[in-house]
């Protein structure tokens, strides 16, 4: 493996570590007026990147002096982490600001903060500041980083306050980080997307794309590695595009080349890969490798060319399914997984037909399907024959039809036979089993002892419930027996 040694110079995170300090003598006050240690609870709204950055937010938090709570109503300190993805997302946030505005009025020092995507939009501040006016810190995407100094000028001052960045160049990622597992954890690699999809919203608050250093990214999972950690999941909105803004620029495929030397480090996973960028580098380093997960997600979003065109998603219909089918004729057993809009402006049902033409050939192993949602400032939500709700609606029904059948039959395909699972956690449903996750992402539940968390276990796939099985746990000599 290629040594690399670190250029980040420091000064940033002692910036950093000062305000801590300082925030730490706030926190301590009021554990001091309230006879008790302070708590914080961080939610998390959108993508695995946000939750990675939740991750930072509650290292800091728990570094100043603040215990985590996953209970709003009973925490000191409320942060919501926010995505704008879709409208929805920020309806949510407005909701749930409702209710920790009735939360403030028993608590009064109660801090409450807001960062994320959603931070990004004029429209939303402005709505924030005329309508939720108890809000205390408001922050974006590019200076999460200087969430301790936000802290000290938040507890300094009355009045609310905001510090938005349009832009940034840094890319500070050494700072306190409370992981939420012990044995796998996120990496972000990249920020920003260059490719301005005509309905999303990610380049307008997310930037342009920023890729960080090979040599931070790889001492970062040596770190986690030796606490413990077994997989990684390399996170950008599009990590196939990693690499090309470096002084020295990398492949992605050469990266993961990179990560996969890391002794100890047992799995690897990344998302998200736009189909225009996957090369057949990439398609080979995943063919030859003994720890990248068999599973990609490939957003296809359309299956009819003249709608793919509108998006400016840069393929076409044959050209995806030609990628698919190079990718499944290196790796037979991969399991792919996508994301699909429907009722883009000017979509029939005749296109929507193209897409489950898409669904039926690839046979996705999953779909995440999405009615389209109209986001102010990007150029669909300006296009002429925006698609009625009745109709939209109707072809989504049709498509998701289409999508369950083709998933629960690719699942039906492993049903009986035993592959390695990672124990992840206790059963939500049921505390008598474990969850474990497969390398092609699908979950099996199976009786288990807790002490297994964390570790790989070769499960039986006893039956197939459509997006999951139930099974149990083979053991070594009873696996032996199998094979033969």
């Amino acid at each position: 493996m290629r040594k690399y040694a670190s250029k980040n110079d420091g000064k940033e995170l002692a910036l950093q570590e000062e305000a801590m300090k300082k925030a730490s003598a706030y926190v301590a006050d009021l554990a001091r007026k309230l006879d008790r240690q302070p708590l914080c609870c961080v939610t998390t709204f959108g993508c695995q990147m946000n939750a990675r950055d939740s991750e930072k937010l509650l290292g800091i938090l728990s570094r100043i002096g603040y215990a985590p709570t996953d209970k709003e109503e009973e925490a000191d300190f409320v942060v919501y982490n926010t995505c704008t993805v879709r409208d929805h997302a920020n309806q949510r946030v407005y909701g749930r600001l409702g209710f920790l505005n009735s939360i403030k009025r028993r608590k009064p020092h109660l801090k409450i903060a807001l960062c994320g995507c959603m931070m990004q939009e004029e429209t939303v501040i402005e709505k924030i500041k005329k309508s939720y006016r108890f809000v205390d810190l408001i922050f974006g995407t590019h200076n999460l980083f200087k969430f301790a100094e936000l802290l000290v000028t938040m507890f300094e001052n009355q009045e609310m306050i905001i510090d938005i960045w349009q832009e940034t160049d840094q890319i500070v990622e050494t700072l306190p980080v409370s992981r939420k597992y012990a044995y796998k954890s996120g990496i972000n690699i990249m920020f920003g997307c260059n490719n301005f999809c005509s309905y999303c919203i990610v380049p307008y608050v997310r930037g342009r794309e920023r890729s960080r250093d090979p040599r931070e990214i790889l001492q970062e999972i040596e770190r986690l590695v030796t606490d413990g950690v077994v997989e990684v999941m390399l996170l950008g909105q599009n990590v196939n595009s990693y690499g090309r803004n470096l002084d020295e620029p990398i492949t992605f495929a050469q990266l993961l080349r990179e990560v996969e030397q890391i002794e100890g480090l047992k799995r690897i996973r990344f998302m998200t890969s736009h189909p225009k960028d996957l090369s057949d580098e990439l398609i080979d380093v995943m063919k030859h490798s003994g720890k990248i997960c068999r599973h990609l997600h490939l957003p296809v979003q359309a299956g009819s060319d003249r709608i793919l065109q509108a998006m400016n998603r840069h393929y076409t219909k044959k050209e995806y399914l030609s990628l698919v089918e190079k990718i499944k004729a290196a790796m037979p057993d991969i399991a792919i997984t996508t994301d699909i809009i429907v009722g883009f402006p000017g979509e029939t049902l005749a296109d929507v037909e193209e897409t489950i033409d898409v669904v039926r050939q690839v046979q996705y192993d999953n779909a995440f399907t999405f009615l389209y949602s109209r986001r102010t400032g990007t150029p669909a939500a300006a296009m002429e024959e925006q698609v009625p709700a009745e109709t939209a609606r109707e072809g989504f029904d049709r498509l998701l039809k289409v999508v369950q059948e083709t998933a629960k039959e690719r699942a039906a395909l492993l049903q009986g036979k035993v592959m390695e699972a990672l124990v992840e956690e206790v059963n939500e449903q049921d505390a008598s089993l474990m969850t474990g996750r497969l390398s092609n992402n699908m979950l099996v539940h199976f009786p288990a002892s807790q002490e297994l968390i964390g570790q790989f276990v070769d499960v039986s796939l006893d039956t197939c419930h459509g997006f999951y099985y139930t099974g149990h746990v083979v053991e070594p000599c009873s696996l032996k027996e199998a094979v033969q």
